[in-house]
């Protein structure tokens, strides 16, 4: 079996733009295409198989036909693939919102899984911030305050951003991608985002978009359990590529490769997921070779094991780990 390339899944938001199609090539439907959802398979988008034998067909038909060799184990029509991987483009604010942890999104979301989420910043205009958690001290009833007086800006932690800088939102960690800011995106594969605050704005309907105020004070960290600042990468050297260490936790792992010549490795995880960020090359092992270019996605499946990745090209790499 070879990698899977995927042709990705897009979004219309408000708050969206389009330089999905200036910067990653990609065929934009709207223009106000805020995400990409590059690696995807849940009821809200799914991505399609642009290469090889399952050419055409959605990752949830693969994993229903051939899971056994694409994750290392069958897959039923209620399971439940762990990550979603997504593009996005800030051209305006995000709302401030939240997101729950698996137990409360059980309980309250029909089962969904909760979700917690990392960042990688791909470009930053000046000046461009993220809201990253709370200001120290702010308790439940100072941040219920603020929110009821306008004042939510005043409780809340702005963080300046560069390209490069990886950021780790888990669940329960309040927080908005500002405006002028693309990033690449992984996450627990869910879609229930609890908005808090929107600016005041409407959508593109022309109404207020839903907020979800007592969800969301049911779920924000306000004991500051998390870090708020961006994540120090652990840095390794090796003939031909460089490779940064971000995040590893219970739902995933997020690496950085930096391929100046080639990269070669041996699948170490039941699966492995690749996007490149930058650059172009191609990926080469026990079948033909598969040219890439900065934007697209793939998947290395179970029933794969050394491959190498020849070129010039930044990678984001994920995984779920063991």
């Amino acid at each position: 079996m070879e990698p899977i390339v995927f042709i990705p899944e897009f979004k219309e938001r408000v708050w969206g733009g389009q330089k999905l199609a200036g910067v990653y090539g990609k065929d934009i439907p709207y223009d106000h295409t805020g995400e990409s959802w590059e690696i995807a398979c849940h009821d809200n988008g799914v991505s399609i198989a642009a290469n090889g034998e399952f050419k055409g067909k959605s990752l949830k038909d693969i994993l229903l036909e051939a899971g056994d060799k694409i994750i290392g184990k069958a897959f039923g029509e209620e399971d439940k693939f762990p990550l979603l991987l997504k593009l996005i483009d800030a051209k305006d604010d995000l709302s401030v919102q939240v997101h729950p942890d698996d137990v409360y999104a059980k309980v309250n979301e029909n089962g969904e899984l909760g979700k917690s989420e990392a960042w990688l910043v791909l470009a930053a205009e000046p000046d461009a911030r993220l809201i990253v958690g709370l200001k120290d001290g702010v308790t439940k009833e100072a941040f219920q305050s603020a929110l009821d007086n306008g004042q939510l800006k005043d409780v809340m932690n702005e963080l300046k951003v560069t390209p490069g800088d990886v950021i780790d939102i888990p669940a329960g960690l309040i927080h908005a991608i500002g405006s002028g800011i693309m990033l690449a995106e992984i996450q627990q594969n869910s879609d229930t985002t609890y908005r808090v605050y929107d600016w005041d704005r409407v959508g593109l309907d022309g109404k207020g978009r839903e907020l979800h105020v007592d969800k969301s004070l049911a779920t924000i960290d306000f004991e500051g359990r998390h870090s708020k600042e961006p994540v120090k990468g652990n840095v390794s050297q090796f003939d031909g590529y460089t490779k940064t260490d971000y995040v590893k936790n219970t739902y995933f792992g997020l690496e950085k490769i930096d391929v100046r010549s080639a990269y070669t490795d041996t699948r170490a995880y039941d699966f492995e997921i690749y996007m490149v960020l930058d650059g172009e090359g191609h990926i080469e092992g026990s079948f033909d070779a598969i040219s890439l270019k900065k934007g697209d996605s793939l998947i290395i499946p179970y029933s794969m094991d050394a491959y190498t990745f020849k070129g010039e090209m930044t990678l984001m790499k994920s995984y779920v780990p063991k």
